[in-house]
């Protein structure tokens, strides 16, 4: 089931959550993901819910905050949000299915994982959740939406995290530096040393270093 009866017009921040809440529902989560690009770790998405009165100064898109911003907001919505459901989808799975259905895979786990079972969503994107419950999707929507915003943050420091983890696992590709994204120096460090387990085989930068 999908809604698409909002207006494109927004003048607050919590517009589209405040449009679903005048049309009956009750819990309203924003979802987005980080690590669609990267050439090696996992996509990771969030769904949160915010509740009706919250202090989260300066929050907005993920990609527009600081490390330190993130890591503050991120500790200020998991205090404040009503749920928080985090799905995370491995490398492995990224080239089985492609990046795509393995964004809206973490997305429906990040839903289904919401203490409070949401009623309707809020998806960054084009694409809508394989989930049969009322939803919109939002171009941009890590910057039109709070709900959207604070899953980016979430996602993002979530995935962050994973890869420090994946830079001690795994010497020598600076994992902790550029988080798996396709910068010189982890395309060089592929080259030289060859993918590693967490490294995304079917995309360029790395396919052509797997061997049988």
């Amino acid at each position: 089931m999908t809604l698409d009866l909002f207006s494109e017009t927004e003048e607050h921040p919590l517009f589209f959550e405040q449009q679903a809440a005048r049309r009956g529902f009750r819990t309203v989560a924003g979802i987005d993901e980080a690590g669609r690009g990267p050439l090696a770790g996992p996509v990771v998405a969030a769904a949160v819910v915010l509740p009706e009165s919250f202090d989260l100064p300066g929050l907005t898109d993920s990609k527009q905050l600081t490390a330190v911003r993130r890591r503050e907001l991120f500790y200020l919505i998991r205090r404040q949000a009503r749920a928080i459901g985090v799905g995370i989808v491995d490398a492995a799975e990224v080239d089985r299915r492609n990046i795509l259905q393995a964004t809206l895979e973490a997305m429906r786990l990040a839903v289904c994982r919401l203490r409070q079972p949401a009623d309707f969503l809020l998806v960054d994107g084009i694409s809508k959740i394989p989930l049969d419950r009322p939803q919109l999707t939002l171009k941009k929507g890590d910057s039109r939406s709070l709900s959207v915003a604070a899953a980016s943050v979430v996602a993002k420091v979530v995935r962050d995290r994973m890869m420090l983890g994946y830079d001690r696992k795994y010497p020598g590709y600076g994992f902790a530096g550029h988080k798996g994204y396709g910068s010189a120096a982890h395309r060089q460090a592929i080259a030289r040393l060859g993918p590693c387990p967490i490294h995304r085989k079917t995309f360029a930068g790395v396919r052509e270093h797997v061997t049988a």
